[in-house]
C-alpha cells in the first residue's frame, strides 16, 4: 500500500496544481514607436504621472500604466508652433476577479486652452477578461493580458482621436519642415567666432 501510494502522490500534486511549471523569464519591452504616429498641432503634449499601480503590477513585466504612458510618448507628438494638449491615463489595471483575471485600460487626449480648458478631446477605454493560471504562470498571463490589451488600445485610441481630434491631427504633408541646420566652423581657444556659412547658392548658367 505504501508503494502505490508514493506512486500516486506526483499525479494527486500535478492534479491539484501543486507541481511547480517552468517559468516564463524573457518578457521583451512593449514599444510602439513602429506604430503610425499622431501628430498634433500643438507646441507640446504632457504625459503625466499614471493612477497609483494596482496589487498584481508587481508581479506584472509590463505595468499597465507605464505601458500606457510609453506608448503616449512613442506615437503622440507635437508639430504646432503654439498650444499644448495632454494625455491622461485614467484607469489601468488588471485584477483577479474570481476565478479569472480582469483588466481595463481608459485614457484620453484633451487639446488644452490657454486657460486649461479643453478644445477638443478624444476617450479611449478596453477591457479584457482571462482564466487565472498558476501562481506561477501569473507574470507570463499579466504580460500577454497587458500586450492584448495595449494591441486593442492602439486601434481604439488611433480610431478616436481621428475620429473626434481630426481638426487638431497633421499629416506628413501638412507639417511644417525641419529649419535648415547652418554649418559653423569651430575657433582656437582666444580666436574670433568664424561667422556661420551660409547656405550654398546656385552657380548661374553662362550667358544668364
Amino acid at each position: 500500500m505504501l508503494r502505490r501510494t508514493v506512486l500516486l502522490l506526483p499525479l494527486l500534486l500535478a492534479a491539484c496544481g501543486g507541481e511547480d511549471m517552468p517559468q516564463r523569464t524573457e518578457f521583451p519591452a512593449l514599444h510602439y514607436d513602429y506604430l503610425t504616429p499622431l501628430r498634433l498641432n500643438v507646441a507640446a503634449v504632457d504625459v503625466p504621472d499614471a493612477p497609483p499601480p494596482g496589487p498584481l503590477d508587481a508581479m506584472n513585466p509590463a505595468p499597465p500604466g507605464q505601458t500606457l504612458r510609453r506608448m503616449a510618448m512613442d506615437r503622440i507628438g507635437a508639430g504646432g508652433a503654439t498650444g499644448r494638449a495632454a494625455f491622461v491615463v485614467d484607469q489601468a489595471s488588471v485584477t483577479q476577479s474570481g476565478e479569472g483575471l480582469s483588466g481595463v485600460m481608459a485614457v484620453h487626449l484633451d487639446v488644452l486652452r490657454p486657460d486649461g480648458g479643453r478644445s477638443a478631446f478624444a476617450e479611449a477605454r478596453v477591457t479584457r477578461q482571462a482564466s487565472l493560471p498558476r501562481r506561477t504562470e501569473l507574470p507570463g498571463a499579466l504580460y500577454d493580458m497587458t500586450r492584448a490589451m495595449m494591441d486593442d488600445m492602439n486601434v481604439e485610441l488611433e480610431f478616436q482621436a481621428r475620429r473626434s481630434l481630426r481638426d487638431w491631427l497633421q499629416s506628413a504633408e501638412t507639417a511644417p519642415a525641419p529649419a535648415p541646420v547652418q554649418q559653423q566652423n569651430l575657433s582656437a581657444p582666444g580666436q574670433p567666432a568664424t561667422p556661420p556659412i551660409p547656405p550654398e547658392q546656385p552657380i548661374p548658367a553662362p550667358g544668364s
